[in-house]
């Protein structure tokens, strides 16, 4: 019976050891992760280390240039150069041409006049067209009285689109009675209407923005006062839109729109509205903001390899908790198994030559 029970604490070790050997260092990554839950910088380096290298940026600088994205490509050159990744320096040439060709006047002064006349910037020329607009109203104008008309007639209209447009309209106010500090909040509005034309802004963010709209718009305000008004009465439209907002009930949707501003004014136009399509929740948002400020121009490249995982866990922190939690169950049944095998054996070596002792007295007092 000893050597039976010896058996199977030998054998539980040995599956205990089985099981540790997949469960530490899970566990142990687990518990490195959870230590940098809130820091998007080391989370987005980690996800790197794992799928960043030559031929993905190769991959993708080729691929970027092919879509005539050379924001995008320029951005992976940096993300390459940066993690002392090797650029072939012919493709590097083509997206150095790329970017120039993007960068020209004649380029710029199109992109601008089409972020003015749209509202739907693509580029930071594009994007200074459209602030612009938004500035001087005419963008803001142009959008509330626009979807007010369809909301008016039963026509389909896009509230949140509208909604901005009014916060938009009063926050102008606020930038020009500041002289400018409310300016990334302002940009934040134009690239978030922006995000939801091109069909950019993530699910989940657009409903988070549309509940706290509904906080913010008295929207039977908007629909009779906004419904009389035209373009060629922006006069009109500003004050109702200004009367239709409830400016003391817009802080969550202000910060938000701030870290908008604050991926702009770090990454770029295309990064503020990507990170309007990966972010779920502002506080994702705020994240990415957080990474833009370390990452400058890199940040599109790292949201386009690594996604969410640039900015959250990838498992949740219960997941990571479970796995920190399985792995000291494992190595504490192997060292216990291991334990209890070791005693038992030593126990069956000392009782056998305790017997064998004894069967010697015995012979020599038997002669």
């Amino acid at each position: 019976m000893s050597w039976f029970r010896i058996f199977l604490s030998l054998t539980a070790a040995a599956i205990f050891a089985g099981l540790a050997v997949y469960a530490v260092p899970r566990g142990l990554e687990a518990r490195s992760l959870i230590a940098i839950e809130d820091d998007p910088v080391q989370i987005a380096d980690r996800a790197l280390d794992k799928s960043f290298d030559a031929a993905r940026a190769q991959k993708e600088i080729e691929s970027a240039l092919d879509t005539k994205d050379a924001d995008l490509a320029k951005s992976f050159v940096e993300l390459a150069h940066d993690r002392n990744v090797t650029v072939d320096p012919a493709l590097e040439a083509k997206v150095n041409a790329a970017d120039a060709e993007a960068a020209s006047a004649k380029a710029a002064a199109e992109s601008f006049a089409l972020g003015l006349a749209t509202g739907e910037p693509t580029d930071a020329a594009s994007l200074a067209g459209t602030t612009v607009g938004d500035l001087f109203v005419f963008g803001d104008v142009r959008d509330a009285v626009r979807e007010s008309a369809r909301l008016v007639t039963g026509e389909k209209a896009d509230e949140l689109v509208l909604g901005l447009a009014c916060v938009g309209l009063a926050i102008t106010a606020g930038t020009y009675a500041s002289l400018g500090i409310a300016a990334p909040a302002r940009v934040g509005i134009s690239v978030a209407k922006a995000a939801r034309k091109s069909g950019k802004l993530g699910v989940d963010m657009a409903e988070y923005i549309g509940r706290a709209l509904r906080q913010v718009v008295d929207w039977s305000r908007v629909k009779t006062a906004l419904a009389g008004a035209s373009i060629t009465q922006p006069a009109a439209a500003i004050r109702a839109a200004r009367e239709a907002v409830k400016v003391n009930r817009a802080g969550g949707l202000l910060r938000l729109v701030r870290d908008v501003g604050r991926v702009q004014s770090k990454a770029g136009t295309q990064a503020a509205l990507d990170a309007l399509k990966v972010a779920e929740n502002p506080r994702e948002l705020s994240r990415v903001a957080r990474l833009a400020e370390k990452e400058g121009g890199k940040t599109r490249a790292i949201l386009k390899v690594v996604g969410r995982g640039a900015i959250a866990l990838t498992f949740a922190v219960f997941d990571l908790g479970v796995w920190i939690l399985g792995a000291l169950i494992t190595a504490f049944g192997f060292v216990s198994s291991l334990k209890g095998a070791t005693e038992r054996v030593t126990l069956r070596v000392i009782r056998r030559r305790k017997d064998r002792r004894a069967a010697r007295f015995a012979a020599i007092v038997a002669r």
